[in-house]
């Protein structure tokens, strides 16, 4: 029994993940490219292993001949006889190849063979297990910047964190543990090549799944998704359990379950809201925390006309517009928002006359103190912790948001934002 080789076999297989069976192939491919480089030529040649005790035998097939004209293809009766004296002319005899006799070239050859076997299989075998986890979040640490892209090591293998990838503001050092989003796995001919990122939508999405048991069991379900990474996320969802309320679970007890996936996300606030098959709804619960007086969908048009009041104007479109922003794509709308003084003059905003407005509105309305009214910290701020959690003060809105950041609004010059 070949203990020594045995041993490599189990060693390659343990630590590479490579089978017995490829390697099994290496060697004898090894073998015959040793006999080819030794000999010249290697057509008769073959090679047998007993995979069980890693014993191998390498034989040429050599006709029996009266004179021999090819010492490598032929064999003379004579020296047939000598092998086995049931030989005769015509007859295929096995002769066996002691791989002793391979010179030095012949032997680096063979060993070269195994080698490149053995790199193309461990490729093929790290290619095959992140392609596996491609649209998937995994855990890495950060090695180095190259340039300003990020590597980072994923354990078997390198991915690349690009700069479009990577959420403004964020600096990791090296030795960080950071999830990232596998975008895509290539195959190359220097390995796969990965690609990582942390703005995805899906990595939101994906942290959930892996903190929130009842969205893995399909309990809860991510019904729509909307984020500007580093800031803001949106998140729509519904319970297939009318005795499992979707937000409660997503936020957990306390909030455990959504603070360790905003920690995760370095502070970025979430909004978690309940996913409504009438647009009007759903429209109303993306734009909480802000109170809604009323809202036209135009389900066929994809648009909607939202009506709130004149002190809820700011907070209802967001800092920068982002609020309205990311409703307008959590619900796929195209979302027109105007104050009650605004929408009694405005052609198109009674349901009868439902007509598109495409009025922009001048900053000299906004100019009093009192269109800037800000909530009452009592009425809609709940202090939990180190975050502040905000909920909606008002009835016919459903949202929760966690994050670190304040609710500072802005006002748009034109108040029409586009999914």
């Amino acid at each position: 029994m070949n203990k020594e080789l045995m041993e490599a076999l189990d060693i390659l297989e343990k630590e590479k993940d490579i089978p017995k069976e490829t390697l099994f192939d290496a060697i004898e491919n090894s073998l015959i490219t040793a006999c080819k480089n030794h000999f010249g030529k290697a057509d008769n040649v073959k090679v047998e292993i007993d995979k069980e005790t890693c014993d191998f035998l390498c034989y040429a097939e050599k006709e029996v001949v009266e004179e021999v004209e090819d010492d490598v293809l032929q064999i003379s009766l004579e020296d047939a006889r000598e092998l086995s004296h049931k030989a005769q002319l015509g007859d295929m005899l096995h002769v066996e190849i002691k791989s002793k006799e391979f010179g030095r070239i012949a032997t680096q050859n063979a060993k070269n063979v195994i080698l490149q076997k053995i790199r193309e299989e461990e490729r093929s075998v790290i290619y095959n297990q992140y392609y596996e986890k491609e649209k998937d979040v995994v855990t890495g640490i950060v090695q180095r910047h190259i340039g300003r892209n990020i590597s980072i090591n994923l354990g078997k293998a390198d991915a690349i964190l690009n700069e479009s990838e990577q959420v403004k503001g964020e600096n990791f050092r090296p030795t960080e543990r950071i999830k990232v989003y596998i975008l895509e796995v290539k195959n190359t001919p220097k390995g796969p090549r990965i690609l990582v990122s942390r703005t995805h939508p899906e990595l939101v999405k994906r942290l959930f799944e892996a903190e929130v048991t009842e969205i893995k069991d399909g309990t809860v379900e991510i019904m729509s998704i909307a984020r500007e990474a580093g800031s803001r996320t949106k998140l729509a969802v519904r319970s297939t359990n009318q005795n499992v309320d979707a937000v409660g679970a997503c936020v957990g007890i306390n909030g455990a379950r959504v603070n360790s996936i905003v920690d995760e996300l370095r502070g970025e606030k979430i909004d978690i809201v309940n996913w409504d098959e009438n647009p009007g709804n759903l429209i109303q619960n993306a734009l909480s925390p802000a109170k809604i007086v009323a809202v036209f969908a135009d389900p066929d048009e994809k648009t909607a006309k939202v009506v709130v009041p004149d002190y809820q104007l700011s907070l209802a479109i967001g800092k920068e517009g982002q609020n309205a922003r990311l409703a307008a794509r959590l619900t796929g709308y195209k979302i027109d928002i105007k104050s009650e003084t605004q929408a009694k003059d405005a052609v198109g905003f009674r349901y009868e006359d439902y007509v598109y407005d495409d009025e922009e509105y001048d900053d000299e309305s906004y100019e009093s103190e009192e269109d800037y009214e800000e909530y009452d910290e009592g009425d809609a701020y709940e202090e939990t912790g180190e975050g502040q959690y905000e909920t909606d003060a008002y009835e016919g809105s459903d949202e929760e948001t966690y994050g670190d950041e304040g609710n500072e609004e802005d006002v748009y010059e034109d108040a029409t934002i586009h999914g």
